[in-house]
């Protein structure tokens, strides 16, 4: 493929949104609002297509987050009260208070436009634990991505959204972001896209540990596979601040499908045991204390549960147990009238395989393809390698601007949800320190960024222009993949072999290597330490260098070889600032053996910048207010 071939097309909106999940479906929606108020005009670009982009991509069967504010059963407060606890006390409360005080309006918007959402007798949704609600969602995105994409239609030839298109990296004029630059995956044309203000909502990463899933399961992961880092990338490059790059999450799921659990555990009221049948969550209780305050607090910390299944496995009680077969059985035996129970036995039987068949069909399919019977025979489970999310349990992201209402003084700077770089914001994955927004919260964060990069667009009317010479920069450098395949592949006579350059899928497998065994994997128990990052970073180093000779045969390997810089930047960040904290404040998550418990020093967000002008990495200890 020749590079020289590629058409440059130029695209100037006002403000420009990088994704194509719940966080930009929700900035879309909102930002078209008070466009077309103010006559601006507004570019959504996805790497995908809409309808089955990010996180919820093939479905869900719950939405996680659903204060239900007007049944007074929950308050916002609770809510932040139950996120700061479950993430060891490191959280924005102002962030996640925005959210949670304006969520309820977005999930009663996807029931308008169709989701259908459980209900019980008298028309009440049906909770699954105490902010989950049960849908019927396997087309939720379709529904979602439909009215982001009508309210960008609705603002006529100031309304856009492009898709199958790549971003690689930011446009930068003196600290403030003025757009994007990417290539079609479906043609030969570089992209560059000018704006007023740019909204980073491009997900979180995957792949960049390596998976339990290899051989024919590679590329099975519980978190899209398609999420490489691009929001991490982005932000960095652009000179962004960053926080929390060291709480990766590490879920607990049905093992090699990574079929959630959160439906049996809190629908079905199930327990996980170890081999002997054993609840080591009660038997292995008093290792909780070690971990005050937030060993004692209720619900457990999701990393805590994760330590005491390690610790199961570590003493060689494994496998761990999903119960069920008893779960279910126990339900059923609550119901005295005979012909009461067969019929509540075939309906939970129903809601067990729909759970899977709304969300993580793989999971439907391993169990008929091994002869499992949910309600007959207990299921493996086991904890995920780690990914970077910061809409569920984890928190990477980038640090933004709280609303100026509940922020502390220093959490504000002009407009909810920006970055430290002018013109940039951040929401759902993209942004940090505001953990358990979850599809629903992401939607509801993308709306209040969306609102507010608008609100910035008005205020800073100028258009900065980029010059003809940085844009001709960037080209050469995003295309250089396939100048190397171009120059080098006939060489060998197997084209994926050879010295003059690397393909992206052997990249990734390095990398994996490097994280996995030197910045705790789940090869290694998730454990490590000052000597182990220091090598890590030291193999990172050669792997920068690398870099430099990927190569690409085609669009689909350019934009792989992409996806892999990508990471390995989320990977650079993870490896410094878990270097930087010196303590073990998640254990399940990642365990340092040369600092081995919590310090008070250090309830406190490690936070990092990637300085463009040196290209010096800065940490910043930063306190929680």
């Amino acid at each position: 493929m020749n590079a020289d071939s590629f058409e440059t097309v130029i695209v100037e909106t006002d403000l420009l949104i990088l994704g194509g999940g719940m966080a930009a479906c929700g900035a879309a929606y909102e930002a078209a609002h008070w466009a077309k108020k103010h006559n601006q005009r507004v570019t959504l670009v996805d790497k995908a297509a809409m309808e089955r982009s990010g996180a919820v991509a093939m479905g869900l069967s719950a939405i996680n987050l659903y204060l239900g504010l007007k049944n007074g059963k929950n308050t916002v407060e609770d809510y932040v009260s139950y996120v700061k606890n479950d993430l060891m006390g490191i959280a924005r409360k102002d962030l996640v208070a925005n959210i949670a005080r304006h969520v309820d309006s977005s999930v009663h918007l996807f029931e308008k436009w169709g989701l259908p959402i459980w209900k019980d007798d008298d028309g009440n949704y049906v909770n699954e634990g105490r902010w989950q609600i049960m849908i019927h969602g396997e087309s939720y995105k379709n529904i979602v991505s439909e009215a982001a994409k009508n309210a960008l239609r609705e603002l006529g030839e100031h309304g856009s959204y492009h898709e199958r298109i790549f971003i690689t990296e930011p446009l930068v004029f003196e600290d403030r972001c003025v757009g994007a630059v990417g290539f079609s995956v479906r043609e030969n044309k570089f992209y560059v896209f000018k704006a007023k203000a740019v909204l980073d909502s491009m997900g979180g990463a995957v792949h960049i540990f390596r998976p339990r899933s290899v051989g024919e399961g590679l590329g099975r992961s519980w978190y899209p596979p398609f999420n490489s880092g691009a929001s991490t990338y982005f932000t960095l490059k652009s000179g962004a601040e960053m926080t929390c790059q060291e709480v990766r999450f590490v879920p607990v799921r049905f093992k090699d499908s990574y079929g959630p659990v959160g439906a049996w555990f809190l629908l079905f009221k199930s327990k996980a045991t170890n081999a002997k049948g054993e609840d080591y969550m009660q038997t292995r209780a008093g290792e909780l204390d070690k971990w005050a305050p937030y060993g004692s607090t209720k619900p457990t910390p999701t990393n805590l549960r994760n330590y005491l299944m390690l610790l199961e496995l570590e003493e060689g009680n494994g496998p761990i147990f999903m119960r069920t077969d008893e779960a279910i059985q126990e339900l059923v035996a609550q119901i005295p009238d005979e012909k009461e129970a067969k019929r509540k036995m075939k309906e939970l039987e129903s809601e067990a395989w729909e759970d899977f068949l709304d969300m993580t069909i793989s999971q439907a399919l391993n169990w008929a393809s091994h002869n499992i019977m949910p309600e007959e025979t207990p299921s493996e489970i086991s904890a995920c390698e780690p990914y970077f999310i910061s809409s569920h349990s984890g928190a990477s992201g980038a640090w933004i601007s709280g609303p100026e209402d509940l922020a502390p003084g220093e959490h504000f700077w002009g407009y909810d949800n920006m970055t430290t770089v002018q013109g940039l914001f951040a929401a759902g994955d993209a942004s940090g320190a505001s953990s358990h927004k979850f599809s629903s919260g992401s939607f509801t964060e993308g709306r209040i960024a969306g609102k507010a990069a608008i609100a910035f667009c008005m205020d800073h009317p100028e258009q900065v222009d980029v010059s003809d010479e940085q844009i001709a920069t960037l080209k050469e450098q995003v295309l250089q993949p396939l100048k190397i395949f171009e120059q080098h592949h006939g060489y060998t006579n197997d084209e994926d072999v050879n010295p003059h350059y690397l393909k992206p899928k052997m990249f990734m497998f390095r990398l994996q290597k490097i994280m996995d065994e030197y910045a705790g994997g789940a090869s290694v128990g998730f454990k490590t330490s000052e000597a182990l990052l220091t090598k890590g970073l030291e193999y990172l180093q050669f792997m920068k260098e690398d870099a430099e000779k990927l190569a690409a045969g085609d669009l689909n390997e350019l934009m792989r070889c992409w996806e892999n810089v990508h990471r390995m930047w989320q990977a650079e960040s993870h490896l410094r600032t878990v270097l930087f904290r010196e303590e073990t404040r998640w254990p399940g998550y990642y365990f340092r053996t040369d600092h081995p418990s919590m310090k008070e020093d250090w309830e406190a967000f490690a936070n990092c910048r990637w300085a463009p002008d040196s290209g010096e990495w800065i940490m910043i200890k930063r306190e929680i207010l």
